[in-house]
């Protein structure tokens, strides 16, 4: 299982401690990639270094590239990993950089210094899952498109997209995501609980789904043509993710073998 936790830093008191914990004491091989969008703001915000989103991408400029950095693989993911150690949990923090894990080149240059995955390389991953850890991945990339002695070796990359490509290299049995919504609104506002992967690129041409919503389509999307089930759940109700693995009518399911 690959699990996407949302902006906001983890803590022990956070019931997806609480449903890992009982997840892998029935079997679940569990991957975590975190997200702290919100503490990346708040700490360039202190800077009065201005923050700009496009289709829910962070744009990144060498200082924000730094802040990024510092504060995903540094604060969020070593508080994050520390919560779910509290809980008696063998976890191990560690980044998209590590054993070159989340590879990427840039490529839109109104996103600045953003990766666009190139190759996952999750033997990282198998090696600590085969001696009973619990990666918890931060998502900074490896630059594998260095040309220039100034050019950083690491790039931002968006959490969800990390979160697709890796579930897909793993060939998961199903993806969650842990947002702040109950799954994908119709123009009705409810809650649609099977969305066919064909049908992804028409809900966010028609603004359905906008902002941090669409690199969730895109990585459901990615991920639901190689096999995966894809949940998105309200991460705020208690025990929320035991919920999305017992209930497929929590939150939206998104799979390529759904009809509508």
């Amino acid at each position: 299982m690959v699990v996407k936790l949302g902006g906001s830093v983890i803590d022990k008191a956070d019931s997806t401690v609480q449903d890992v914990l009982a997840l892998t004491q029935k079997g679940w091989s569990i991957v975590i990639i975190h997200g702290g969008g919100k503490l990346v703001s708040q700490w360039l915000s202190e800077m009065g270094h201005k923050t700009e989103f496009i289709n829910g991408e962070r744009v990144t400029d060498k200082k924000t590239l730094e802040v990024v950095t510092a504060i995903l693989c540094g604060l969020a993911n070593k508080q994050t990993t520390a919560s779910f150690c509290a809980a008696g949990l063998k976890a191990v923090g560690i980044s998209g950089v590590d054993g070159a894990l989340v590879q990427s080149k840039t490529s839109k240059k109104s996103l600045g210094f953003v990766g666009e995955i190139t190759q996952i390389n999750p033997s990282i991953i198998h090696a600590l899952l085969e001696r009973g850890f619990i990666p918890v991945v931060s998502p900074v990339s490896y630059n594998t498109s260095v040309t220039e002695p100034d050019d950083p070796l690491m790039l931002n990359i968006n959490g969800d997209t990390v979160a697709g490509e890796i579930a897909k290299a793993l060939q998961a049995n199903i993806l969650v995501f842990l947002t702040d919504v109950d799954g994908i609104k119709n123009s009705d506002g409810a809650t649609q609980r099977t969305i066919s992967t064909k049908h992804v690129l028409n809900l966010i041409a028609q603004k359905t789904a906008f902002g941090g919503m669409i690199p969730k389509l895109l990585a459901c999307e990615n991920a639901s043509n190689a096999g995966v089930i894809c949940r998105i759940v309200d991460g705020r109700k208690k025990n929320a993710l035991i919920r999305a693995i017992e209930n497929p009518n929590e939150g939206s399911t998104i799979s390529s073998t759904q009809e509508q």
